[in-house]
């Protein structure tokens, strides 16, 4: 892979918080956007393809389930990719992918053509853009990374507030095939977006650019460890356990309600285009929801507890569902999305910043692939399950109940156990603080930290403390490398000679054996 930028190692380079991250950020932006609104968007060429292929709408639903399988399940797949070949590579492979499969789509003369082509292909593709702009947004932010998570997620409903009509008119005036067609096209600009991923390298002085030339030959000789394609090391972190538990507990009924909410009002006796004014209402708050949230968790009273910030997120979430089942009449049901969009956006968020301060930058990439897998086998159980127990009890407010009961579960997970193992587990070993020797300034200053931190206040610290230890090892190596060229000069250059003016005098006085050389020339012959 000659030319290709592998970026997973960013040589302890400081993140930028801004110059080039904010178009990293808008990529990451369009990214999520399609990644999670795509599946919902295409709904609205399910009827024509119903009539064209003549199949049921449970059928046709199992292209978005398909799609978000993939998404979610081939998290694995993409860290080892992104592990393998750096980010850039992956997105903009990932981005055909994803116009492919629409392209093809638009030929499709089986449903199950459909499943292949939009389900399989266009869901690996948006999976491999997806995961890897999170991973380089989370390089080049670092302060700002909470305000530059909820900027990125909020494109999920502004996308969905595009797509859906854009679908709509589509289909009108080209039918489902030339609107797949043109959606294809669009998709091509997840490459873009790819492009503006550039690897975050340090700047070289000239010095150190020579340096490395020199030295080239003998660089290649040393053989350095090769990087895991896939880090299994983050299981052993009980940070990430409980976050995985959690989050895969939380998946199971966080995305119920904006799949039911629609039929909710229709079943009350609502029009349609008044029930699906619903989710209008959900996805305009839900875009200024996850800003606002971004900012509030980058204050600094509340980013170490950034954790406990989500636990109320989710737990706002799953009461919103409790009290929602009991929603009788439209108005209380517009009044549900409101709070829904108000809980939904601060775990979305949330969700991933968190991770990011649990595992750090270097397993991240590792970290989220494993995180979506897991979170894959409850979307793919959640709905369904949902959908299984409305047919059994004719009822929406049981399917509300079940949705909300998991995400109140997932936030008490989370919460109860970090405070139980986490925070415990950081004040434990107070004591033996006091009988180590610090062996530099940062550990000292490490060491001396209050046991009270919390396990992210901790993460932070070794994480700046390795960046600093790189950078000093770095000018430790230039200032040796130029001493010995110094070193070098001075023994092919002679010393000047310093001579006293008195000495010279008395030796051109004294007699010389020879007589005098300024008389007679020959004895210097």
């Amino acid at each position: 892979m000659g030319g290709v930028a592998v970026d997973v190692d960013t040589g302890g380079v400081k993140a930028p918080d801004g110059g080039w991250g904010w178009a990293v950020l808008a990529g990451c932006f369009v990214i999520t956007g399609f990644s999670y609104a795509f599946p919902k968007a295409i709904s609205v060429f399910f009827k024509e393809l119903i009539r064209e292929f003549g199949v049921g709408y449970s059928d046709t639903a199992w292209i978005s389930s398909i799609l978000l399988a993939m998404l979610y399940g081939t998290g694995p797949l993409c860290s080892v990719l992104v592990n393998r070949f750096g980010c850039r590579p992956v997105m903009m492979v990932g981005g055909l992918f994803a116009s492919l499969g629409m392209i093809l789509a638009s030929f499709s003369t089986s449903i199950i053509h459909i499943y292949l082509c939009i389900g399989v292909i266009t869901g690996l593709g948006l999976a491999l853009n997806f995961q890897p702009s999170l991973i380089m947004l989370n390089r080049y932010f670092s302060e700002k990374r909470p305000l530059a998570n909820g900027l990125s997620a909020a494109g999920s409903p502004v996308a969905l507030c595009c797509l859906s009509p854009l679908g709509q008119l589509l289909q009108d005036h080209y039918g489902w095939r030339g609107g797949f067609l043109i959606l294809g096209g669009i998709l091509l600009n997840c490459c873009v977006c790819g492009a503006l991923m550039k690897p975050l390298v340090g700047p070289k002085t000239l010095k150190a650019k020579d340096l490395e030339q020199d030295n080239k030959d003998e660089t290649q000789k040393k053989k350095k460890p090769k990087a895991k394609l896939l880090d299994f090391s983050v299981f052993k972190d009980c940070g990430f356990v409980i976050y995985t538990v959690s989050a895969s507990i939380m998946v199971l009924g966080l995305f119920v309600p904006p799949v039911f909410v629609v039929s909710y009002a229709k079943e009350l006796g609502n029009e349609d285009t008044k029930s699906a004014l619903l989710l209008t209402i959900l996805g305009f708050i839900d875009i200024f929801a996850r800003p606002t949230c971004g900012v509030i968790a980058g204050l600094k009273w509340v980013r170490p507890r950034c954790v406990y910030l989500l636990s109320f997120a989710m737990l706002f979430n799953g009461i919103t569902d409790l009290v929602g089942s009991q929603a009788k009449d439209y108005v209380s049901l517009v009044v549900f999305c409101i709070f829904f969009g108000i809980s939904y956006g601060m775990v979305g968020a949330l969700q991933f910043e968190v991770l990011m301060a649990i595992v750090g930058t270097e397993k991240f990439s590792s970290a989220i692939g494993l995180v979506l897998l897991m979170e894959a086998i409850a979307v793919l159980v959640g709905p369904p399950g949902a959908g299984r127990l409305l047919d059994a009890t004719k009822n929406y407010m049981w399917v509300f109940l079940l949705a909300g009961s998991e995400v109140v579960l997932s936030a008490v997970v989370l919460a109860t156990c970090n405070f139980l193992f986490i925070s415990n587990k950081s004040s434990a070993p107070a004591d033996k603080l006091d009988n180590i020797t610090a062996t530099d300034n940062a550990n000292t200053e490490l060491c001396s930290k209050p046991a009270e931190m919390n396990d992210e206040e901790e993460k932070g610290e070794r994480e700046e403390l390795e960046k600093e230890t790189k950078k000093e090892e770095v000018i430790n190596e230039l200032k040796d490398e130029e001493e010995t060229d110094r070193k070098k000069v001075a023994e092919v250059r002679p010393e000047s000679v310093t001579v006293d003016s008195q000495e010279v005098e008395r030796f051109l006085k004294e007699p010389q054996p020879n007589g005098d050389m300024a008389n007679n020339p020959e004895t210097c012959l």
